[in-house]
């Protein structure tokens, strides 16, 4: 009950705060058409069911810890489910943290072929030898680091910038851009029309933190307003687009539940 009453408190906040945002036109046409039973086709693919033991296995060997803010275990194998069915060259990845993500889309990258090339994004130096933030979360090597352990230095830029700011940016686009930096609605908001610009055609936008409806999605759980709220927002404004919640996924998330809170951006 206190959890919903303080989402409840946050989501008001939010709201408020959005309403001061401008909201930029958003251009879908680059979006993938997906549909629930593609990312259905994407979590049950036997060839990268196949593969996953050996890469949770070169995860383990990383130390990557859980419940540190990061994204969860079961999430990392779904979005290196994704990336190994969707098949993308370029990829973005807007908050590095720990770079629990980061490594998931690197190996997946690298497993699909010799090609990928991922950008990750995050507003501190999460590889500053000095701070060393990666050890405030339990990790024992930083993002940079990691990526060394995994031998895919080549593949994987850093970046140390506002997430706004770069992705309103020049450059070749991506192919797939997953946002899970600030989660605030007025941020999630500017970052969105941004990304889809930033997209090559038949790309894919992934968000995390996404409560369909603003509901819990695991028991005693608060809810995170801000990606929901942004983009119902820009829904509401003529933005073309749906979020397909991949809803349940075939293992363990956290809580002692399989759920997450991962949603696609699709086109309508």
């Amino acid at each position: 009950m206190l959890a919903r009453i303080k989402g409840r408190a946050k989501a008001a906040v939010e709201r408020r705060r959005l309403a001061r945002v401008r909201l930029a036109p958003c251009e879908v046409e680059r979006l993938a058409r997906l549909s629930e039973a593609d990312l259905r086709a994407a979590m049950e693919d036997p060839a990268t069911a196949q593969d996953w033991p050996a890469v949770a296995e070169t995860m383990r060997a990383l130390g990557l810890p859980d419940g540190t803010g990061g994204v969860n275990p079961g999430d990392r194998r779904a979005i290196y489910h994704l990336v190994r069915r969707l098949r993308p060259r370029r990829v973005l990845e807007v908050g590095t943290h720990i770079g629990a993500s980061t490594v998931h889309i690197a190996r997946a990258l690298a497993d699909n072929g010799p090609d990928g090339t991922l950008v990750t994004v995050d507003i501190a130096d999460v590889n500053d030898p000095h701070t060393q933030p990666w050890r405030r979360h339990g990790c024992s090597r930083s993002p940079a680091a990691m990526i060394g352990a995994l031998g895919l230095t080549e593949r994987v830029t850093f970046v140390c910038e506002p997430s706004v700011s770069f992705l309103a940016g020049e450059g070749e686009p991506f192919d797939f851009i997953f946002l899970d930096g600030d989660h605030a609605a007025s941020t999630v908001a500017r970052e969105l029309p941004l990304a889809l610009r930033r997209l090559a055609h038949g790309g894919t936008v992934l968000l995390h933190d996404y409560f369909p409806g603003l509901r819990p999605l695991w028991p005693g759980r608060g809810v995170i307003p801000g990606p929901y709220l942004a983009t119902e927002a820009l829904r509401a404004a003529g933005a073309r687009f749906e979020v397909l919640a991949l809803g349940a996924l075939p293992w363990p998330t956290k809580a002692g539940t399989n759920v997450t809170s991962l949603g696609v951006v699709a086109r309508a």
